[in-house]
């Protein structure tokens, strides 16, 4: 009798576990939304979990395979999340209704991880404010003042890779953009000579690369962040901060004082975020030292990050098309021949074929894979009359809706003349999103 206790026991375990698992599968089925059949504890995405399937490439597939249908079902373990490809509904979500989607989903933990309190992650109630503070830095205005400092770093760039061509060494494409980047920030942002093509102690290069380091570490306390928030808050009275943390709260605090101290004003992102610490009063939210520091944090990650890994994929499409490459080549050097062999603001922004390679870069190789929306109250699309409730994630599949053959004929292809005016023209706007669009687009979109 005991024994058939146990198993009793033990079978209305493995059904609670079961139930608990399933109980949302019904959710999209309910709705009328058509999706690939989950399977308990993974979901639809037992090959993302186990590293088999990258999520851009697995969203690509399940596109494929609905290509019809406007929005698909999905569950990410046991959690419905709504992917939408057609260009009507993306608008509404992002532009249009955006009051309903401000926030993209994701958790921030003042304790457990400071740096997580930034404009990418914030709630509405704190991004709103102060992206209408930062705003102001990222503006043609701003990048102007600038260009001199980036020239500077260029000309540093242009020296290093002499040096490496003289020893006839491989050079690591994606190294080098990334040093580069960090001296542009560092420099244009910070007010800071980091000097990392020639530095290899770099200790921003060194964080930078730490932030993107799978170290065990790193990966256990991502996991537990994305499937326990909860229990990581607790952790965070336990564990001690990251050196990432450490490093950047310390060199922004003594950046600001210093600053405040020798009456230092450069007109750049640190001097926005000292005049924020200065007058708290003129921001309706709590300006803690880990919430300034999370902008700058943030700052740093997009230019050592993104910009690198653009300017890494540029180089490589312009390698292997050497038609492409030849052709922007001749355009630079027309334009700097004008202002006698000197590179300007103004002549760069002349560059129409370099404008079509960076965006032909960034379609084939978005930024961001796809977009995370969530929804703040119940709504209802009305084109397709299916309604979601308050806290929807809600997916835009931006990497599969780039490739999608239908948008963009042999997507694989690198062709920059998918951005002449005539064709940019006949193509829905909402089918080009690197950099996301409406109110919580990327804050660095400068046009």
């Amino acid at each position: 009798m005991e024994s058939l206790g146990i198993l009793y026991g033990i079978v209305a375990v493995i059904l609670a576990l079961y139930y608990y698992f399933t109980s949302t599968f019904g959710f999209w089925k309910s709705r009328g939304i058509h999706g690939p059949q989950p399977i308990p504890l993974f979901g639809n995405v037992k090959d993302v979990m186990f590293a088999r399937k990258a999520m851009c490439n697995y969203l690509m597939e399940i596109c494929n395979v609905y290509k019809d249908e406007p929005m698909i079902g999905i569950f990410v373990r046991r959690t419905p999340v709504l992917i939408v490809k057609d260009p009507d509904l993306i608008k509404d979500i992002l532009i249009k209704d955006f009051s309903n989607f401000p926030e993209r989903g994701f958790t921030t933990h003042e304790r457990a991880d400071p740096l997580s309190q930034h404009l990418v992650a914030l709630e509405e109630k704190r991004w709103r404010p102060l992206r209408t503070k930062l705003s102001p830095v990222f503006t043609s205005g701003k990048l102007r003042e600038m260009f001199l400092l980036i020239l500077k770093c260029s000309e540093h760039l242009e020296r290093y890779v002499e040096k490496l061509v003289s020893r006839s060494e491989i050079i690591e494409c994606c190294a080098l953009t990334a040093k580069y980047t960090t001296d542009v920030i560092s420099s244009c942002a910070f007010g800071i000579d980091t000097n990392s093509l020639s530095d290899v102690e770099s200790e921003f290069l060194k964080m930078g690369r730490e932030v993107f380091d799978p170290k065990w570490y790193n990966l256990i306390r991502l996991k537990i962040k994305q499937n326990a928030p909860q229990l990581f808050d607790i952790l965070g009275y336990v564990l001690p901060q990251t050196k990432v943390t450490k490093f950047f709260t310390r060199i922004i605090m003594e950046n600001i004082e210093y600053r405040e101290r020798n009456n230092i004003i450069r007109h750049d992102f640190v001097d926005v975020l000292r005049e924020l610490k200065r007058h708290p009063d003129k921001i309706d939210i709590e300006l803690t030292d880990s919430v300034i520091a999370s902008q700058a944090f943030i700052f740093f990650l997009a230019g050592f990050e993104s910009s690198s890994s653009a300017m890494t994929h540029a180089l490589y499409e312009l390698a292997q098309n050497h038609k492409i490459q030849d052709t922007l080549r001749e355009e630079i050097e027309q334009e700097c021949a004008k202002d006698e062999d000197v590179l300007t603001y103004d002549n760069v922004k002349k560059m129409n074929y370099l404008d079509k390679v960076l965006r032909e870069t960034l379609r084939k190789y978005p930024p961001a894979t796809f977009l995370m929306r969530q929804s703040t109250s119940s709504y209802t699309f009305d084109s397709v009359k299916t309604n979601i409730p308050k806290g929807q994630p809600v997916w835009i599949p931006v990497y599969a809706i780039q490739r999608d053959p239908n948008i963009y004929p042999n997507p694989d292809i690198f062709d920059p003349e998918r951005f002449k005016g005539e064709v940019m023209q006949n193509r829905n706007t909402m089918y080009y999103l690197p950099f996301g669009s409406g109110p919580r687009n990327c804050i660095g979109v400068v046009e």
